[in-house]
């Protein structure tokens, strides 16, 4: 991208604080800043706004226009207008994203239970962390404890006393634990009691009260366990059982029920007919189906087996009565199901999406429910026959973040459940259906990569599932070379020549834009485009045998290529030394080669337990030797966080994330970047959140600023910017990272300090989008302009200033601490503060300085204002640009001169008829003047 200069004298932005000096500073070492110094940079949502899988939803009765929902790595969102607009709601309050079960009090909307951890455990399940209440109808939350019981399947309140209330807890998705099981409390969340425990494998996954007495309690248990070779879904115990006495005592309910194998189960009941209880339940066919009791669940009867009800059962299995009509039953599965004749038969009705979760029918007019799916949550108010939209709710989870070299510039992901996408930065241009109108599928599918190619962004490499495709967005067809041609689906991982994983890396050399790497067990590479493919490595993987399994069991098989163990999961060749390559495994090997594939390095760290995801390999931008990995073990029920780095090709490590140092010992990680401009300066993005040190990781600090929690899945830096994906919440941006490029201790300990800006573009672009959007579902496009960061040790005791001049040192706008409200202030509390100078001035200007002033000293700092690429490159030079400037000015001044003398008169008229008293000489007067 060619920049072209509009300023042939910088800019110049001034501080002045008693006692401050106007230098920067050399960049110190080991240093740790108090994370509060951030507190005034805040990242952006840029999209997209289409949903993601939603697994919890509640309503409220007595409010038939309000609805939550609780996201798999969002949070919790709320609707008071019946889906058209979604607020998150417990954004800052709760510790993980991910949503397993809520309630509403039908005694007192205000009072809300939410329990953490979705009940659904694909390979990127995110823990639970207990259980949160509001009693301001999610305004603020508090946490009321049981951080330690994983996923939650389901909280019921008691219908007359809102503070006793139930919690299903599956449990640790990974690995035994001794917290599954029903709690209860009596007092709102103060205590608990554990009142239901099974064994450490096996939870508690659905809950519900018999409609005429709370007392009585149906549960469903499960064993449900994840590894990442494999889903455990069922066991000998576990089943339905069922209390009369609120919890105190329980009862294994058999009598007509599958007696050997059980898998997951979800329990409806109707307060149209009390008596009747079904349940869905996955065991070994022909016992698998639907089931019924007509006397509260002393007996049972099959009612159907029916297939399609029963896919995936780790995944889906829900079921719902009709409130009403105890003869309308529900299922949400891949499809969504509904029977009018108690289960007996089944048809499959429309929902925005497919791959359906949960829903919540209103008990006074079951026409209005809310049902949730893999692309968000939608609301109907005719029994289904119309939905509000899914595109109002920016809860994607993104696998990886992809940058082009556009102007500006766009972000690719795989969004799981959806397709790949693209979204710009900055508007580009205008779009009449507005922020959405800029999505694009670019070939692929959910699982990405989507990595456009270095030169020519039209052309983009996409994967899905471990198919390579190369997409052109001109034409928009995608021409598929995959390497092996098999579909992963259903086959045993040893029966296959190529293990690709479902999200399996794509990587373009930084040295030559026509090689294109992709990994199955080995390193594959073209360099024409996918066409022929070249594999330059041996197997790279640990493959031990007893991970090489048919997923899925002991009951339903599930093989989607989720749990395909041994293939590679990273790929990054070397930023500074070309056939330098860094690979590394999904089940724990690193390896290096130092020419181009020909030979090969296991240099994994020797304290890394094996097993872990190398998630992340990243050769440094400023040493060669020097490299960076990332590795996940949480799937492993290790929830150490573990980063390292190596100075000498690998030979030695070093463990950055010692638990102890900055990052907690209990938060994953995901991801780790160095920023190429500033060498020790690293991201990394974990299960919980963001993190940065200045001292190459021997100290870490929280970076999350606004975030909310979520897990950061990719980092990417670009152009000085920030970019992050995240499972949950779309992409994010900090855009300009010029102040921690200069932030020193010495900077930290000063009273104040004013950072050189970025260099500016001239831009143009839609107001409409700016300062967060028309709703939070809209991408937050920042107003064009200059980004001025300073730091303020203390508040200043007199006026903060800034002020704008051109390069001839005409004075052209200005701020200041003490504006009144109406007008711009500048921020004056402690910490770094980030004010945007909206269009670098009044009217478009070429050149122009700035002066920030705090007391009687000032520092003086310059930046240079760019013309925008796209224009230069469509033959628009700066003389027109010069020559456009003065012509406004000319106008602007001309239009002062006009206001000026039409003042003037007004003025002369309001005088002249107050000193002259005579009717007909004031008329002839007036007409005069008027006339003029």
């Amino acid at each position: 991208m060619k920049e072209v200069s509009c300023a042939a004298v910088l800019a110049t932005v001034v501080l002045a604080i008693p006692g401050v000096g106007a230098g920067l500073e050399a960049q110190s070492e080991n240093v740790a800043f108090d994370p509060g110094l951030f507190s005034g940079l805040q990242y952006r949502s840029i999209g997209p706004s289409r949903g993601g899988r939603v697994t919890a939803v509640t309503g409220v009765a007595s409010q038939p226009s309000t609805f939550y929902m609780g996201t798999v790595g969002g949070g919790v969102w709320k609707t008071a207008d019946n889906g058209h607009n979604w607020i998150p709601i417990t954004d800052g309050y709760f510790a993980t994203g991910s949503i397993g079960a809520m309630d509403v009090a039908d005694s007192d909307p205000n009072i809300i239970y939410v329990g953490t951890g979705s009940d659904g455990i694909r390979s990127n399940v995110i823990t639970g962390l207990g259980v949160y209440k509001s009693t301001d109808a999610g305004s603020t939350w508090s946490f009321v404890g049981l951080r330690d019981i994983g996923q939650v399947g389901a909280v019921i309140i008691h219908p007359e006393d809102p503070d006793i209330v139930y919690v299903a807890a599956m449990g640790n998705a990974f690995g035994p634990s001794p917290e599954r099981g029903v709690y209860r409390s009596w007092n709102g969340g103060a205590t608990w009691n554990h009142v239901l425990f099974v064994s450490d494998s096996t939870g508690a996954v659905d809950l519900e009260f018999a409609p005429d007495n709370p007392n009585e309690i149906y549960v469903s248990m499960w064993r449900g366990e994840r590894k990442p070779w494999t889903i455990i879904s069922g066991a000998y115990e576990g089943g339905v059982y069922k209390s009369d006495d609120g919890g105190e005592t329980w009862t294994h309910l058999t009598n007509g029920l599958p007696q050997g194998l059980r898998g997951k189960s979800d329990l409806a009941v109707s307060a149209a007919d009390p008596d009747r209880v079904y349940v869905i339940m996955e065991a070994p066919e022909p016992d698998d189906g639907l089931y019924r009791s007509d006397d509260r669940g002393r007996t049972w009867r099959q009612v159907t087996s029916y297939n399609p009800i029963l896919n995936r059962p780790f995944y889906y299995t829900n079921l719902d009565a009709d409130p009403t009509n105890a003869d309308i039953v529900y299922v949400n599965n891949e499809g969504f199901y509904k029977s009018t004749d108690g289960g007996a038969n089944f048809s499959r009705e429309r929902t925005p999406h497919g791959d359906n979760h949960d829903m919540w029918i209103n008990p006074i007019d079951p026409n209005i429910f809310v049902q949730s799916n893999d692309g968000g949550a939608n609301v109907t108010l005719d029994g289904g026959n119309t939905w509000s939209t899914q595109h109002n709710q920016p809860t994607a989870e993104l696998y990886q973040v992809g940058i082009d070299d556009q102007f500006p510039y766009w972000v690719y992901a795989g969004q799981q459940d959806n397709s790949t996408i693209m979204v710009p930065s900055l508007p580009p241009y205008s779009v009449a259906g507005g922020p959405s109108g800029y999505w694009r599928a670019i070939g692929g599918c959910e699982t990405g990569p989507a990595v456009p190619k270095p030169g020519n962004h039209n052309i983009v490499y996409s994967n899905c599932k471990g198919r390579f495709g190369r997409y052109n967005k001109i034409t928009g067809q995608e021409k598929q070379y995959y390497v092996g041609m098999a579909n992963i689906y259903g086959h045993h991982s040893d029966n296959l020549e190529y293990r690709f994983q479902r999200v399996s890396p794509i990587h373009v050399s930084p040295h030559d834009a026509d090689v294109v790497y992709h990994a199955s067990q080995y390193l594959h590479r073209t360099t024409d485009e996918g066409v022929t493919w070249e594999t330059i490595s041996p197997d790279l993987t640990a493959r031990t045998p007893e991970t090489q399994v048919a997923s899925g069991g002991p009951i339903t098989r599930d093989i989607t290529g989720e749990e395909y163990y041994s293939t590679l999961y990273a790929v990054q060749e070397s930023y500074i030394e070309p056939g330098v390559i860094w690979v590394g495994a999904n089940d724990g090997p690193i390896h290096v080669t130092r020419d181009g594939g020909a030979n090969w390095t296991n240099v994994t760290p020797p304290d890394l337990p094996p097993g872990g995801r190398v998630q992340t390999v990243e050769p440094s931008h400023h040493q060669a030797g020097k490299a960076y990995v990332a590795v996940l073990r949480y799937q492993l029920d290790d929830w150490t966080p573990r980063i390292y780095r190596t100075n000498d090709y690998g030979r030695s490590w070093t463990h950055l994330t010692t638990g102890d140092n900055g990052i907690p010992a209990d938060y994953p990680t995901r991801v780790i970047r160095e920023d190429p401009d500033r060498e020790g300066l690293l991201y990394a993005g974990t299960e919980f959140g963001m993190f940065v040190s200045f001292d190459e990781g021997a100290h870490w600090q929280s970076f999350q600023q606004n975030l909310p929690a979520t897990p950061i899945t990719d980092i990417k830096i670009h152009r000085k910017d920030l970019i992050m994906s995240t499972m949950g919440r779309g992409f994010w941006i900090l855009d300009d990272l010029t102040a921690l490029h200069q932030l020193t201790d010495r900077v930290a300990s000063s009273s104040a300090h004013l950072f050189a800006p970025r260099d500016a573009y001239r831009l143009r672009y839609g107001d409409g989008f700016g300062r967060g959007g028309p709703s939070p579902a809209s991408p937050q496009f920042p107003q064009a302009g200059a980004m001025i960061d300073y730091f303020l040790g203390d508040e200043p005791d007199g006026e903060i200033t800034l002020e704008i001049f051109d390069d001839e040192g005409n004075l052209v706008r200005g701020f200041s601490s003490s504006a009144p409200p109406e007008q711009w202030e500048l921020p004056q509390e402690p910490g770094m503060r980030e004010f945007r100078l909206e269009r670098v001035g009044g009217p478009p200007v070429s050149k122009e300085a700035a002066r920030l002033t705090v007391g009687d000293r000032t520092e003086r700092r310059r930046f240079e204002v760019l013309v925008d690429p796209r224009i230069a490159a469509d033959g628009v030079t700066l003389a027109d640009l010069v020559e456009q400037v003065e012509l406004s000015l000319e106008v602007r001044d001309a239009l002062s001169r006009a206001r000026l003398a039409s003042a003037q008169i007004t003025e002369s008229r309001e005088r002249l008829a107050g000193e002259i008293d005579e009717a007909a000489r004031a008329r002839t007067v007036d007409e005069a003047l008027a006339a003029i």
